[in-house]
Parts: C-alpha cells; sequence; structure tokens
C-alpha cells in the first residue's frame, strides 16, 4: 500500500525557518516527480516547488529565493527548506508524488502539514 506521509510543520515567527520532510513509501515505480503545495483558508491549492527526477526544480514565484526543494532518491524522500518566512505562507503544505509509466499515471498525495507563520 502506497503511503505519503509529511512532517515539520509547525508555528514558526515570520522570519524564520522550518523544513518540510516528506516521505514515500510501498511505490514499485520509479518516481518521477515530487512536490510541494500548498492551500490557504479561502484559497485553491497552489504549486509551491517541484523537483523532476534529473534534479530541475520549479517554484513558485512568491517563493522563489527563499524556499528550496530537494530529494533523495534512495529513500523516495522530498524536502522542502523555508526560509525568511513570511505570513502568507501560512497555509497546509501537501507533499505530491507523480510516477508515470507506460500504462498508466500515478498521483498520490500525503494528508498535510500545518504551517503558521506570526506576523
Amino acid at each position: 500500500q502506497v503511503q505519503v506521509v509529511e512532517s515539520g510543520g509547525g508555528l514558526v515567527q515570520a522570519g524564520g525557518s522550518l523544513r518540510l520532510s516528506c516521505a514515500a513509501s510501498g511505490i514499485i515505480f520509479s518516481i518521477n516527480t515530487m512536490g510541494w503545495y500548498r492551500q490557504a483558508p479561502g484559497k485553491q491549492r497552489e504549486l509551491v516547488a517541484a523537483i523532476f527526477s534529473g534534479g530541475r526544480t520549479n517554484y513558485a514565484d512568491s517563493v522563489k529565493g527563499r524556499f528550496t526543494i530537494s530529494r533523495d532518491n534512495a529513500k523516495n524522500t522530498v524536502y522542502l527548506q523555508m526560509n525568511s518566512l513570511k505570513p502568507e505562507d501560512t497555509a497546509v503544505y501537501y507533499c505530491n508524488v507523480f510516477v508515470s509509466t507506460s500504462v498508466r499515471d500515478y498521483d498520490y498525495w500525503g494528508r498535510g502539514t500545518q504551517v503558521t507563520v506570526s506576523s
């Protein structure tokens, strides 16, 4: 059974840092893309950052220069280092794991971890 589990959320003051981790287990195929999304109250879920199997990364404009995504392929784990946090970064952060095979695609989500940034 596939599991995607996030950790590392919490409460931090503006200007502080947090590191999120996401571990995927039970996936037998190579993972194409791992990413982080977030959803603030009353807003749609949005992409924060993604990292592809070759190491290429993609960031939302709002987090460029502050957040860094990385992955450990051997552990099927993705990380999000968040620095210089702002109150507008407050949201539930979700991990996404995307697997593409010759037969079909698989899209897995974690349950989310709350990040709260106080002003």
